[in-house]
């Protein structure tokens, strides 16, 4: 699309769509789906309903923990070899509270610029999806600037996660000073010619290394949980605004991402691909390429969305089906045809999120077969 850095979106020659329509289904070891077929979809009422914006926070869910440095008390120099020991220990501990504190201020400044980039990429959707749900015209100029800049304040949260691994593996180098400096702190109770004032200030010194050593592991853990949420919300919203993109190429809504849909571990491919499949099982899909540029996207994505919804781990058979009809070179004209309408529909797929390993490709020829064809089935 114009103006959008997503894959493009095209199609192959002429189309034509049959959908499944799922509403009273169940899944049969035979047959998932029922296949009810239709005529030309163009000028009637789409069996397709928008589906809803995707639910969800407005943005990663973030900590908000502060984490402030227990501070070091003074003492008073003793004289011994082993008060200079602790003074040094003292200003060691100093020092580390001191990258404390700068961490903390540093972890404050990213999550305050992560919900910022998440709020105006969620007002941003909120707008486009409006416009979309009430029909809109094909790459609209406007909609493809509100993307864009949906996009740049998604990017800064996307440049926050690389910036708090930064932050996690400057906070474990100062958690190991600290474990290290909490054993030289116990170990100098054990250095000979120390005063009892000595040991007093060394114990004070040991219970503020400690609670350092406490504030330092909760900084570190909320900032895993930090990173994973974020990497997590960064992957989902990536994927649902390449999805919104071939919404603004088509004028109207889709839905949120197949990927939000997918998950578990697919079932393998049947044997003797999906090709075997064809005459033989009911398809979930039959996209008929016979006319030029029939809009099937919202109903493929009903049709994949309602799949995924009963069964998340499903994975997908993507055949094309050329005429067997004619000579020899009319035949492998139409399957060459054919296999382009195919990767069409396929790009089409991935593009409305759904992972490229669910979806099998395969090609084979049907004497039955008018026009190419491309089935989708369901395993």
């Amino acid at each position: 699309m114009p103006g959008i850095e997503s894959p493009s979106i095209r199609r192959w020659g002429a189309a034509a769509l049959v959908a499944s329509l799922l509403g009273a289904c169940s899944f049969g070891e035979d047959a998932l789906w029922p296949s009810l077929t239709g005529e030309d979809p163009a000028g009637a009422p789409s069996a397709a309903t928008p589906a809803p914006a995707p639910a969800g926070a407005e943005g990663p869910v973030l900590g908000d923990g502060v984490f402030e440095a227990p501070g070091v008390t003074a003492g008073q120099p003793t004289g011994t070899v082993v008060g200079q020991k602790v003074e040094e220990l003292r200003g060691d501990l100093s020092r580390l509270q001191g990258e404390l504190s700068g961490q903390n201020n540093s972890l404050q400044t990213l999550r305050s610029s992560a919900r910022q980039g998440a709020s105006s990429y969620h007002d941003l959707l909120g707008r486009i999806r409006a416009r979309l749900q009430v029909g809109s015209t094909p790459g609209n100029p406007e909609l493809v600037a509100q993307w864009n800049q949906a996009q740049a304040g998604l990017s800064q949260v996307g440049e926050s996660i690389a910036q708090l691994n930064s932050l996690a593996a400057e906070s474990a180098s100062t958690s190991a000073l600290a474990a290290f400096l909490l054993d030289s702190t116990r170990a100098t109770f054990g250095l000979y010619g120390a005063l009892e004032e000595d040991h007093r200030q060394l114990a004070i010194l040991e219970d503020e290394v400690n609670k350092t050593v406490v504030v330092l592991d909760r900084l570190l853990n909320e900032l895993t949980q930090d990173i994973s949420r974020t990497q997590n919300y960064y992957t989902t919203e990536r994927s649902n605004l390449t999805t919104l993109a071939v919404a603004i190429d088509n004028g109207e809504f889709i839905g949120g991402s197949l990927a939000n849909r997918a998950f578990g571990v697919p079932p393998p491919p049947v044997p003797g691909g999906g090709a075997s499949l064809v005459g033989r099982s009911p398809p979930l899909v039959v996209i008929r390429f016979d006319r030029p540029n029939v809009e099937y996207d919202q109903a493929l994505y009903t049709a994949v969305n309602q799949a995924l919804s009963r069964r998340p781990n499903a994975a997908f058979d993507l055949v094309s089906v050329a005429p067997g009809l004619g000579s020899p070179s009319q035949v492998a004209l139409a399957s060459n045809k054919s296999r382009r309408n195919a990767e069409s529909v396929l790009r089409t797929l991935t593009n409305m999120g759904l992972p490229a390993d669910r979806v099998s490709l395969s090609a084979t020829t049907n004497p039955n077969a008018q026009v190419g064809e491309v089935h989708l089935y369901v395993r």
